[in-house]
């Protein structure tokens, strides 16, 4: 019979060390798995955190494994390239940072042995990611276990397989359920015996036959039916010789239905189901991607809370623990290959793979109901024509693999919507920034009726969208302010225009949790992406979480915005409340401000502002309270200041009449000495993109020479509403940084170019 020993406990690890050494090092540190040597500089900004090679050794001792007659090592996540060595003996090489792998170990092993796993996450052309916004956290980040088998088994090295796979297909009342497996090494009379269990264990059915596979017909089936009811099946497979059984595998399963429309959104089982969720990546404050279960947990809880159908798990192959999490709480999930932002024709092959690994594991997920085959991959333009028959190939594999489920894609918002790469899938989502990254918020719904008239029988949906939030506090929001209450305001806009249109299949905002992304610098706390509902450290939920709350969750809800802006300068100031509740009463130190309702949950009051106002907020039975008090100016803690910029808006020279680094880009550009000074700016950032120092562990000795991104008109409408210095700052998520006299000089000249007159 199987056994799984975890060996997360006791490991030697040594930053920096590229060769694989004959006995444990002395001179290393001593570690338990999951483990991230980035858990801290990939999260403090500069874009300088350790990108190479380190060691991690255990001894192992053969009478302390399981019995078996093979043995395997099962590795769950080793970002981003890794080899493992058994008593010096180099075993196997595996690409891709997020999936399972194994490799066996069985000859090598001796009554003392030298494990070792080297593992790399150093810049690689032929392994993605390469460039993204987050931070690309290295180390053997999930667990490590050793599997003893017999010689006749189920597989375990094929693309980390979970020797099992389960197609439900559901007609009418009932559902066909095929169960596959593959032995390995079966003899002659050995037999397969199969069960499926109800969620109590209770067998439903089984039998016991000579072929590896089986179809059962399940009556009166009861359906995976998202968050009202997510009920999972069991299938159990064991081989057996003599009646003795060799090998066992379960896994669970769902029986549902789905179709993505593209006029009446996802339907599951039947009926309208509007996906309204969020995007999630993995890393925590201080832990990176290391998470232990309890984190998986606690993020699983929050996403409940706040009342997700659907989850978008960027930008790669999540931990199998939190996928069986979505099964169980009934998440419909886009699973995805972190196949992002750049376009490297050497990683094809690679892209593939990790396509292969991800739908191989993840295969008997009834919360998963599309593969992604990219994320905003025209990032330097849609034309390459390696880049559109790679998406060819990868949705043909799809396909392939799994005809049940269809392909999707995450489109930069720049990309045409006549570009041949976006048809490629059987759905599309689009990464939109309106009102964040130019333009307005406005603009998202008559931008997805465009596309939905032009392309009616293509799904659309919205894959990213958000703004950054941080402890900054404006009553008169705008963006670029990084205030709370302009995400919240955001937001609002946001659930009004997309979630009144059918049509949009899903809808996943960005992003659940704030996350680390080292390379960037702004909003004033470097380091982070902070288009989080939820901080990184998951201890605070800003105010536009509880606006989706109102909307998702049916459990009543109270809750008064602003808590973090006590101190206000206005002599009336304007108090939100978000609730689920008809009808909210607000109270100022026990007076009664009114009552409202709101149809769309976000209650609007005006309050006097003198002195210090105790505000208590009533609906039924719910309270929730808060607090402000009279300034006579605005508190300079709740003012964006960046930390360890090299200029803040507030030290730059304006001259009246002319343009400075704090304009926007729009602006200057409709004057003809702005575009000319624009147009100089743009060669500026094309030499600096090909210019700069290979990161730490690059493997190539040459600095591969990047692409020019396109200069279209979708471009100039995103940057165009930028400031000259926001702009310039949010270059250094492409690895461009320019100096404070670079900037000085820039402000200088644009010092000289005169504003139009009206």
């Amino acid at each position: 019979m199987r056994s799984i020993l975890n060996i997360n406990e006791g490991w030697v690890f040594v930053k920096g060390m590229t060769e694989a050494p004959a006995a444990i090092p002395g001179n290393g540190e001593i570690i338990n798995l999951p483990h991230t040597w980035n858990a801290l500089d990939g999260q403090d900004g500069g874009n300088d955190y350790f990108r190479g090679t380190c060691c991690y050794a255990k001894n192992i001792m053969r009478d302390a494994l399981p019995e078996g007659d093979k043995y395997f090592l099962a590795i769950h996540g080793a970002n981003s390239s890794a080899d493992v060595y058994m008593n010096g003996k180099r075993l196997a090489h595996h690409d891709g940072g997020y999936s399972t792998w194994r490799v066996e170990i069985t000859n090598t092993l001796r009554n003392e042995n030298c494990l070792v796993i080297l593992v790399d996450n150093s810049a690689n052309e032929s392994v993605y990611p390469q460039t993204a916004d987050f931070t690309f956290y290295g180390g053997l980040y999930r667990g490590v276990d050793v599997i003893a088998v017999s010689e006749t088994h189920f597989e375990l090295e094929h693309l980390g397989c979970p020797g099992i796979y389960v197609t439900p297909s559901v007609e009418e009342s009932g559902a066909k359920v095929a169960v596959q497996t593959y032995i390995i090494d079966r003899q002659e009379g050995d037999t397969v015996s199969f069960r499926i269990a109800d969620a109590e264990g209770k067998t439903v059915t089984e039998c016991c036959c000579e072929e590896e596979k089986a179809e059962f017909v399940l009556e009166n089936v009861h359906l995976w039916d998202g968050t009202n009811d997510p009920y999972l099946y069991t299938a159990e497979a064991s081989v057996l010789r003599n009646g003795e059984v060799l090998d066992c595998v379960s896994t669970r399963f769902g029986c549902r239905s789905f179709e993505i429309h593209p006029e009446r959104g996802f339907i599951l089982n039947g009926r309208e189901y509007p996906l309204r969720g969020v995007s999630r990546h993995q890393d925590r404050w201080k832990i990176g991607n290391a998470l232990l279960p309890e984190h998986h947990e606690e993020d699983m809880d929050l996403i409940c809370e706040v009342g997700a159908n659907t989850i978008r798990l960027a930008h790669y192959q999540h931990d199998q623990y939190f996928y069986d999490l979505c099964d169980q709480r009934g998440m419909v999930v886009w699973a995805e290959i972190p196949y992002i932002s750049r376009h490297m024709p050497e990683a094809n092959a690679n892209t593939h793979n990790q396509m292969k690994e991800l739908i191989t594991q993840c295969y008997n997920h009834p919360s998963i109901c599309v593969w992604g085959l990219s994320n905003e991959i025209t990032m330097d333009g849609a034309k390459d024509p390696d880049m559109i028959k790679n998406h060819y190939a990868l949705n043909e594999l799809a396909h392939k693999m799994d005809p049940t489920r269809p392909t999707v894609i995450a489109c930069i918002s720049m990309c045409g919507i006549d570009e041949e790469y976006v048809h490629i899938p059987d759905v599309v989502s689009y990464n939109h920034y309106f009102g964040w990254y130019g333009g307005s918020m406005e603009e998202y719904g008559p931008w997805f009726d465009k596309f939905h008239a032009k392309y009616p029988n293509t799904p659309i949906g919205v894959s990213e969208y958000g703004c950054e939030a941080l402890n900054w506090h404006n009553s008169n929001p705008e963006s670029g302010d990084y205030s709370e209450e302009y995400q919240a305001l955001y937001h609002e806009s946001l659930i009004r225009q997309l979630f009144s249109r059918q049509y949009i299949w899903a809808t996943h905002v960005w992003n659940m949790f704030d996350f680390g992304a080292d390379a960037r610098a702004e909003g004033g706390e470097n380091g982070q992406n902070h288009k989080g509902l939820i901080t990184i450290d998951r201890k605070y939920k800003k105010d536009a979480f509880y606006a989706y709350k109102a909307w998702l969750n049916p459990e009543p809800m109270l809750h008064i915005c602003g808590k973090r802006y006590v101190d206000r300068v206005e002599d009336v100031t304007r108090v939100k409340v978000y609730s689920n509740a008809e009808e909210v009463e607000l109270f100022a130190n026990g007076a009664s401000i009114g009552k409202k309702r709101a149809e769309d949950h976000f209650f609007c009051f005006d309050v006097p502002n003198e002195g210090e106002t105790r505000l208590e907020a009533v609906a039924g039975e719910l309270r929730d309270e808060s607090f402000i008090r009279k300034v006579d100016t605005m508190n300079p803690d709740y003012v964006l200041r960046e930390q360890g910029a090299v200029l803040n808006w507030f030290d730059i020279t304006e001259v009246e009449g002319c343009f400075s680094l704090n304009d926007k880009i729009g602006d200057v550009t409709k004057t003809l000495r702005g575009k000319l000074w624009f147009a100089g700016l743009f060669l500026t950032l094309a030499k600096k993109m090909n210019q700069g120092k290979p990161k730490s562990g690059e493997k190539n000795s040459k600095k591969k020479k990047t692409k020019n991104p396109e200069m279209n008109s979708g471009v100039m409408n995103m940057i165009g509403g930028f400031t000259v210095l926001r702009f310039t700052g949010m270059l250094s998520m492409r690895n461009i940084t320019f100096t404070k006299e670079e900037l000085l000089k820039m402000n200088a000249a644009l010092n000289k170019i005169r504003k139009p007159k009206n």
